[in-house]
């Protein structure tokens, strides 16, 4: 018997940085893209194949080397989030039983990741849940990516959730990472 495909991840860092003015996948905290913070917590979860989703122009940062990440460059960002989440899924689609989808300016954890990876099995669609809101990161399992095939512009798995909650299981936590949209969000991170 085969063993079972492992789960991805899809990290959507293709954004336009409308609010943040500048390109917010460049903007550095503690010494680090916030890109690089959530590739990092990627790469130290349970995960196999990793799509990072990023604009043609930005280039792969030379120091990671490693195999399981998938660089994908998203021609048309300002088809919003949906056109960066459908190329993550798909250059991944045939390695992964399912994927854990990622916000490329969201502070997170290996251990929520971890977190998440613990529920499977309960329903096709895990979502974290702070206060009773619904937010990434969530797991989708590959029997249910074709649901992302008819989300167009700016619009995430969130929409998906919501007109399908018979689908969805929780994770509760105490508050969502935090999440960098301007530069203010940014000042407000930065440590002393």
């Amino acid at each position: 018997m085969a063993a079972e495909q492992p789960v991805g991840a899809v990290i959507l860092g293709a954004g336009t940085s409308r609010r943040f003015g500048s390109p917010k996948q460049l903007a550095v905290l503690d010494g680090r893209t916030l890109l690089e913070h959530v590739i990092d917590a990627a790469a130290a979860a349970s995960l196999g194949p990793v799509a990072v989703v990023v604009p043609v122009w930005l280039s792969r940062p030379a120091h990671y080397d490693d195999p399981r990440l998938r660089w994908v460059r998203n021609p048309f960002p300002e088809r919003g989030l949906s056109s960066s989440l459908r190329l993550g899924l798909d250059a991944i689609r045939h390695e992964v039983s399912a994927a854990v989808i990622l916000l490329g300016d969201q502070l997170l954890g290996s251990t929520l990741i971890d977190e998440i990876l613990a529920a499977r099995g309960r329903k096709p669609l895990i979502a974290t849940a702070a206060r009773g809101v619904l937010a990434p990161p969530l797991l989708i399992e590959q029997s249910h990516f074709e649901l992302v095939d008819g989300l167009s512009g700016d619009i995430g798995l969130r929409e998906i959730l919501r007109g399908n909650p018979a689908l969805v299981h929780t994770v509760a936590i105490a508050e969502h990472p935090s999440d960098v949209d301007t530069p203010s969000d940014l000042t407000r991170l930065t440590r002393p």
